[in-house]
Parts: C-alpha cells; sequence; structure tokens
C-alpha cells in the first residue's frame, strides 16, 4: 500500500489528476477502476476521481507495493520538475519589484509577450521567470506562472504565482475584481472634463465564428474610469482604472470616445500616432500599468505595488509638455 499526504502546494489538483502523476505508467483506464473498486481512498473513505484534495488529505493505494513503486515518478515528493529554460536573463529586461516564497511582482517591459503563441515562441514572461528561478520554478508539479493578462506593448506590474495555491488565490481575485489596477496612458485631443467613467460593453475578444454565427457577437460589461493627470494642447496625460478586465480595455474604450491611446497601432490614430513620433520621439504604446493593489496569497493582508513610468516615456512627456 501507498500514502501521501497532501501539502499545501498540491491544494485544489483533482484526484484523478494527482494520481496521473504519481503513477504515471499506470494506464488512466486502470487508475479510474482503482478508484472505481475502492482501491484509492481519502481519509479512509470512497473518493471520486473529479474530487479536488486539499491539505491534510491522506491519500492511500491500496496494492502491491513494489509493483506500485515502479510505476511511481521517483523525484522528490513523486513530481518530476521540468528543466527550467536554458537562457540566460537578461537584467536589463526586466525588474523584480517584490518577491517572496508565495509570489513575484515584475516591471514587465514593452514589447514582451507574457505567454508564447500567435507567432511568438520564446522570450516571454514565462521564459524569464523560470530561468530566474532555476530549479525552483517547479514545485510540487506547479510551475511559476503569470496570475493574470498584460498585453504585449504595455509595461508595468505584472503578479506572478510561485505556488499553486498563490495561483488559486489570483484567479479568485482576479475573477471576483478584489485587485486594484491603475494605468498611465497618452491620449489624443483635449478631454472633456477632469474625469469620467466609459460605461461601454466590449465584444468578446476570443469568440469563434461558429459561436457568433449561432448567437451573435457576445457583448460583455466593461467599465473604465479615467482623470486626467496633465493636459496639453494636442494630447492629454490620464490615470486609468478598471472594474472589468476585457483584453485590450482601455485601448479600445479611448478609442471608441475619439481619444485612441498613442502608438497604439491597431486601434489608435495612425496621423496622430506618427506626429507623436516626429515631434516627441514616442516608438511604441503608451500604456502603463503603474499600480496594482490586492490581498496576499498567504496572510490576505494588503499589498501595494508600483512601477514608475519607463525613461522612454518620461522623455515623451518632457518633449510633449506635460512632465509633472
Amino acid at each position: 500500500m501507498l500514502e501521501y499526504r497532501i501539502e499545501e502546494d498540491l491544494a485544489g489538483v483533482r484526484l484523478d489528476k494527482f494520481l496521473r502523476k504519481r503513477l504515471a505508467q499506470v494506464p488512466a483506464s486502470h487508475l479510474f477502476k482503482m478508484i472505481r473498486t475502492k482501491k484509492v481512498r481519502v481519509n479512509g473513505k470512497r473518493a471520486q476521481p473529479e474530487q479536488p484534495l486539499v491539505p491534510g488529505d491522506v491519500v492511500t493505494i491500496r496494492g502491491d507495493a513494489q509493483k506500485l513503486s515502479t510505476a511511481v515518478n521517483p523525484s522528490p515528493r513523486g513530481v518530476k520538475p521540468k528543466p527550467p529554460p536554458s537562457e540566460t536573463v537578461d537584467p536589463d529586461r526586466w525588474k523584480v519589484l517584490f518577491e517572496d516564497d508565495w509570489m513575484m511582482a515584475i516591471d514587465k517591459p514593452s514589447g514582451m509577450a507574457v505567454h508564447t503563441g500567435s507567432g511568438i515562441t520564446g522570450g516571454t514572461v514565462v521564459d524569464y521567470v523560470r530561468a530566474y528561478l532555476g530549479p525552483k520554478a517547479v514545485r510540487n508539479d506547479f510551475a511559476a506562472s503569470p496570475a493574470h493578462r498584460l498585453d504585449r506593448d504595455t509595461s508595468g506590474v505584472l503578479l506572478v504565482a510561485k505556488r499553486r495555491p498563490a495561483m488559486v488565490h489570483f484567479t479568485d481575485v482576479f475573477t471576483r475584481g478584489r485587485a486594484k489596477k491603475r494605468y498611465l496612458a497618452l491620449v489624443k485631443g483635449k478631454m472633456p472634463r477632469p474625469k469620467g467613467t466609459i460605461d461601454l460593453p466590449l465584444s468578446e475578444h476570443q469568440q469563434t465564428a461558429r459561436s457568433k454565427a449561432v448567437r451573435g457577437v457576445n457583448m460583455q460589461e466593461a467599465i473604465t474610469h479615467w482623470q486626467v493627470v496633465k493636459q496639453a494642447s494636442g494630447a492629454a496625460l490620464v490615470s486609468c482604472a478598471i472594474e472589468t478586465g476585457r483584453t485590450h480595455q482601455i485601448r479600445r474604450h479611448f478609442a471608441a470616445i475619439g481619444h485612441p491611446v498613442a502608438g497604439d497601432r491597431r486601434y489608435g490614430d495612425f496621423a496622430f500616432n506618427r506626429e507623436a513620433k516626429a515631434r516627441w520621439g514616442l516608438k511604441r504604446l503608451f500604456l502603463h500599468a503603474e499600480r496594482i493593489e490586492f490581498p496576499h496569497p498567504e496572510h490576505g493582508g494588503r499589498v501595494v505595488i508600483e512601477a514608475g513610468l519607463p525613461a522612454e516615456l518620461r522623455d515623451v512627456l518632457r518633449k510633449a509638455g506635460l512632465e509633472d
């Protein structure tokens, strides 16, 4: 018989997935049969494959211990860590703002994607984080991962979960809107008033063509609060807080009200972008995640992380007469 006590880092893992990692060479069909025939129990009781495990649970597996042990992953705690990326982390490409045993907060540069995909095969935040952490990047079969999204061309604060319970915590925090984010953006033109709210539903960014054909375009609630930090003749520096986290929300919202974000090649104003580059030297999207406030995944206490504007954006403000 084999016995495992569930540690905190494995909280929330389904029983079937836990077993498939521990008994990696046992066919899945046989694992399900073992559960069905009560050869696998949790705390001495009959269990279900989809049952989530919690810290302190004791999983027992009845059978020939020697035969079962040959199928168990031989690495510490039954987990085989994935090798970390071989590339060297360039300290000039990012900055660690905060780090403890549970999480990291980094200052992501503009141009660095968070994940691979859409033609991006490397040089992502995921690659940098795991190379930076080395062997510590994987704990109990969980690899350190970004806890939320930040557009490739947007710079600023990004949170990374280093442990599975931290990721579970952050998923709940962002799903329930318990994190407060603040961005700085340079937008076209003169704002009509000192502050305001954009309450404008946006179409679901990832909706498939088939879904659109069947259900029509799925519109999602999206709310952005903004306040003018400083106004110039042809542009304004605004501070933005979002209640919802829709894809490209700030960029789409400001474009919709006629004040597109400077340097936005997708939703922006081509002539304004060209002028901003020629007059102020702006070569990127002027959108920066300046601040985030959230409850810590371990103790629930309030944490505030801030990242100042990058030098290239401060230089743009100086040339545009918007430097505070």
